[in-house]
């Protein structure tokens, strides 16, 4: 996954990796000079003049070699974040568009809030990576040998001291790493519930204050936030004594080598010229393998929660949908709509939601399906327009099997109107194009004017281009519904599915809406899910469910005389209404 995304950009990762060479190589060389400096300096046999001059060409070259470093350094960070957002961006782009691709059940065994975290903080979590893996990863191996290896050749005799303190830094970030290791995965997790309870918190701020339920959602909030907190301290606490260690032990080692060249210079003054300027670089080396190695345990850190994040993002780009669609021509289907035998069962559920349905409606009638809560009604209208496959069975538009033709057929066939009217951020000609891209004016006027839309559009000072805010709240409950109506005939389907579509409107409205359907889509096949018998009552015919059975089918008048459970449904809405 992310050698394919990084793959796009060679000329960004060229880029990165020779910046990077360069500012390692300036950091290898600078200690060599200050060898050569000290050397001089101790030098007995030049002159104050002689020393000077070296000195001053030495001391050019590191600052040379020291801006060399820095342009790398600076070149470097520029190239790497850039590289790092790029791919990110992608990512989270094929991340968004995967999910697209995935049917209801796909999303819900997510989770909505969960795919939400996975677009967000993953993703963020996989740019820090990538910052890290060219800022730091590569740099840190070549680092680390480049300065042991020198080390060595400067002061082969304290070879020891380099093997001893590198063992025990790995030790110590490998105790730590350890330890840590299992907290970076909890973190997700409970970043995946504290955003999901934030969110339903926010969504459902009018249940939660009409039952007066801040307190319980605060303390189910604090628990998740606790958790998390105390993952974080357990790492934070851990981190903490690295560093230390780290530092105890370089000074343990460069005061075990200061004792050591003390030694050497003492029993033979001969070399001290020699020694003197190498315990100086050999100290900047032991500085530099310190600190690869630290820099090598904080990039463990980091990139225990970027691959983390890497796993999750990688669930979703190779997670199979479980809906195929065909790849055949687009093709032109009647409103003939029918159902054989046709069982559903949600994902992970044993008790099937519908049971044996078996019904066909004509092109141009008008259906209507009613039932008690619970009965199947909504999921029996999203298996029309595929938005789930049946367990067992077949259903049929225009006379052919909906999974063998191809999604421009579907969506262009049948058009489904949810009772939860959802507007996206936009305008609400933004909205109104996603049931036909192409739709102009006309077409939004006529369609706004059956859904009785045209209303209070029309008050709008930029009407269709009125802006909608996120999930329509500048609208009312009514507004809602009668855009999302409007949206739902725009293109003029050949199946209409209203779900309990007008539930927020009055009772003058609804009339008005059920009108203009009669009047201008007459030649539409519409389902109507309705609660209320009287949003149906002069359908063609009537599908009563019970329980996700089919257990009666008829007109209003033929169901009040020979079923049972319609019969009860209109008795019981009748005496309410009187």
């Amino acid at each position: 996954m992310m050698i394919k995304a990084i793959g796009k950009y060679k000329a960004l990762v060229i880029a990165a990796l020779l910046t990077m060479l360069l500012q390692v190589g300036a950091a290898l060389w600078q200690p060599s000079y200050m060898k050569r400096i000290l050397s001089v300096m101790a030098d007995t046999t030049l002159t104050t003049a002689g020393k000077v001059d070296k000195i001053s060409n030495y001391g050019i070259a590191l600052i040379v070699i020291a801006v060399i470093g820095l342009v790398g350094s600076i070149l470097n960070t520029i190239t790497a974040a850039k590289l790092a957002q790029v791919v990110s961006a992608d990512l989270r782009e094929m991340t968004f568009r995967k999910i697209q691709t995935f049917a209801y059940a796909d999303i819900e065994k997510f989770n909505s809030a969960n795919l939400v975290v996975r677009m967000t903080n993953d993703i963020n979590q996989i740019q820090t990576l990538m910052m890290m893996i060219f800022q730091v990863l590569i740099r840190v191996p070549l680092l680390f040998i480049g300065a042991f290896i020198l080390s060595i050749i400067t002061l082969p005799q304290l070879w020891w001291i380099i093997i001893v303190m590198v063992v025990l830094i790995v030790v110590v970030t490998g105790l730590s790493m350890r330890s840590m290791g299992p907290h970076f995965g909890a973190f997700q997790k409970l970043m995946d519930r504290i955003n999901a309870i934030a969110r339903d918190n926010l969504r459902g701020a009018r249940v939660v204050k009409s039952f007066v339920q801040e307190k319980n959602q605060a303390k189910k909030f604090d628990k998740e936030s606790d958790d998390l907190l105390g993952h974080n301290l357990a790492v934070g606490y851990t981190f903490s004594t690295m560093i230390p260690a780290f530092m105890i032990i370089s000074q343990l080692a460069i005061f075990a080598a200061i004792m050591l060249v003390s030694t050497f210079i003492t029993k033979s003054p001969s070399v001290a010229q020699d020694q003197l300027g190498g315990i100086m670089s050999f100290i900047q080396y032991m500085m530099q393998i310190m600190f690869a190695i630290i820099m090598g345990g904080m990039m463990s850190m980091f990139a225990s929660r970027g691959f983390v994040s890497m796993g999750r993002i990688r669930e979703v780009l190779d997670a199979e949908t479980s809906m195929h669609f065909t790849t055949t021509t687009d093709e032109e289907l009647d409103g003939t709509v029918e159902f054989d035998q046709v069982t559903f069962a949600y994902p992970n559920d044993e008790k099937p939601t519908l049971k044996d349905i078996s019904f066909k409606i004509e092109p141009g009638q008008m259906v209507g399906i009613v039932g008690a809560t619970g009965a199947g009604k909504s999921t029996l209208a999203q298996l029309i327009p595929r938005l789930f496959d049946p367990t067992e069975g077949t259903v049929k538009v225009g006379g052919k099997d909906i999974r063998q033709v191809s999604q421009g057929t579907l969506k262009k066939t049948i058009s489904i109107v949810l009772q939860k009217a959802i507007l996206f951020s936009g305008t609400i000609a933004g909205n109104l194009k996603q049931g036909k891209q192409d739709a102009d004016t006309t077409d939004m006027d006529r369609a706004a004017k059956i859904a009785q839309a045209a209303e209070f559009i029309d008050r709008l000072p930029e009407r269709y281009n009125a802006e909608v805010e996120e999930r329509g709240n500048n609208f009312s409950g009514g507004q809602k519904q009668r855009l999302s109506i409007t949206r739902g005939i725009i293109k003029q389907p050949k199946v209409l599915i209203l779900d309990d579509s007008t539930s927020a409107l009055d009772a003058r409205s609804e009339k008005l809406v059920q009108d203009a359907f009669n009047r201008e889509l007459s030649g539409t096949t519409m389902i109507i899910i309705a609660q209320k018998i009287s949003s149906v009552v002069h359908a063609d015919k009537i599908l009563v469910l019970d329980e996700g059975r089919l257990v009666a089918v008829g007109n209003h008048k033929e169901l009040v005389a020979n079923s049972e459970v319609y019969r009860q449904i209109y008795a019981t809405q009748k005496a309410k209404e009187d």
